[in-house]
Order: C-alpha cells, then structure tokens, then sequence
C-alpha cells in the first residue's frame, strides 16, 4: 500500500462541513466517491481538518492509501472532472508511507473575510458587518493571543481534544481589497476557536469590550466570557505546513 496526499480548494457553502455525515451532503464524501470511482476500489480520505459547514478551504490537504497503480497526472486531471464545480484538487503526491495529514502538520492558517459594505459577491463569502471598527484595538488585542496557550474560553464544550493548549504565532487584522482580514496561525486550533476570537475582537473593535478585558477573558478558561461565534462563511483553511521529509514517499 502507498500513501498519497491530495492537496484540495472548496467553496463550502452548499456542504456540511468536511466530515461525513448522514443524510448531508460533504466535502469528504464527494472525494471519496470520486477516488474510489476513478481507482475501482473503496478510498476512504482523512482529513488535515474538520472545518465546519459553510467554511471554505484555499488550501486543505487529505491522504489516502491504495495498492493500485496510476499515473498522478491522469488521475488529477479525471479527480477534477468527476468533482463538483466547487471543489478541486490541486496536486496528487505520493508521501511517506507515515505521513499523517493531521498529527504531521507543523502549522495551519485561517483568515476570517469581513467587509463593511454590501458586496452581492461576497455573498456567502464575507462577513457583512457595516459598524465602525477600531483596527488598532483589535491588533493590540490580538498580539495578545501569542503570549497564551490555554484557550478554553474559545473552545466549544464536550470536545474530543485532550488539550485546549495551542501554540498561536501569528494574529494580525488588516484592510485588502476593501475587506478587513484576520489572518492566524497556530500549530492547532480548538473546535469553532477562530469564529470565536473574531466575534470577540469585534467586541473589543466596538470599544464593548477593553484590550486588557482579553485578558481576563482567556484567565476564566470560560467560553461563556468570550463573544459570540461569528457567521462560518467568512472563515477560510489558507495554509497547512508539513516538514518537508513528510513529502520523501
């Protein structure tokens, strides 16, 4: 058996998020019939992520593995035919045969999609929130995320994590092409963790909520301090980072 990484794009708006589900349609199931179509054998795909339904993906890597032998251009170029219009695959690359798309990836980054005027483009695509923000609150607040760990306050509840501790590098707002962006980066996220500090950087980007009052907020370990989740369309996998020995397959 070979194992082989398939690195995907996907407007998630008329899917259920990543995972299988019954009696919903998903990312992963189209996928996976897709494969197991094209190789004549049952391929089953795990995911780097579980991203939630609505959410999109410019860059989600899955891995698969199959005894069958093919050439990886032929296969890229059918995958993308027998795929639905919003969902492609970009590459097909054989990996170590211990590559993990989950457990080896080093980093992984999400940017969140506001603007502040009715875009009938950005339907589905961008958060539409017309109030006033105060940017530099919002970049005083987030420059606080990287001198925590433990970030339970932005964690849903009864998750099957065995840690709510990530190590965030990067956390940064800023106006491009007339949307305001959050772009983050960590080795891990919690479940629905990214929605929620964007919901609470608006808080604190409204004056709601103070720079210092962040602080008191990731203490209490309580999702219940923190804001409310923002809107899942505007929220995008941008990036996941594997060493580089993961891709000598």
């Amino acid at each position: 058996m070979s194992r082989f990484f398939v690195e995907i794009k996907y407007d998630g708006t008329n899917y259920h998020g990543w995972q299988i589900q019954q009696n919903a349609n998903s990312i992963q199931a189209e996928i996976n019939k897709a494969l197991s179509t094209l190789l004549q054998n049952e391929i089953s795909v795990t995911g780097a992520g579980r991203t939630d339904t609505g959410v999109h993906a410019t860059q989600l890597f899955a891995h698969f593995d199959t005894d069958k032998s093919f050439e990886i251009n032929t296969i890229l170029y059918k995958l993308n035919s027998f795929l639905p219009d919003d969902i492609s695959c970009s590459s097909i690359t054989k990996v170590a045969d211990d590559a993990h798309v989950r457990f080896s990836a080093t980093t992984r980054t999400y940017e969140y999609w506001i603007t502040p005027n009715k875009n009938p483009f950005l339907n589905n695509k961008a958060y539409y929130f017309p109030h006033p923000l105060a940017i530099d609150l919002m970049n005083q607040a987030s420059s606080q995320l990287l001198n925590h760990t433990d970030f339970s306050c932005f964690s849903k509840s009864n998750t099957d994590t065995h840690t709510n501790d990530c190590d965030i590098t990067f956390a940064q707002w800023e106006m491009k092409n007339n949307c305001l962006i959050f772009t983050i980066t960590a080795n891990r996220f919690l479940r629905n963790m990214v929605r929620a500090i964007v919901g609470t950087m608006l808080e604190i980007g409204q004056q709601k909520i103070s720079v210092e009052g962040l602080e008191a907020i990731i203490n209490s370990k309580n999702r219940n301090e923190a804001g409310t989740s923002a809107p899942a369309h505007g929220l995008y996998l941008t990036q996941v980072i594997y060493p580089k020995e993961v891709f000598n397959g």
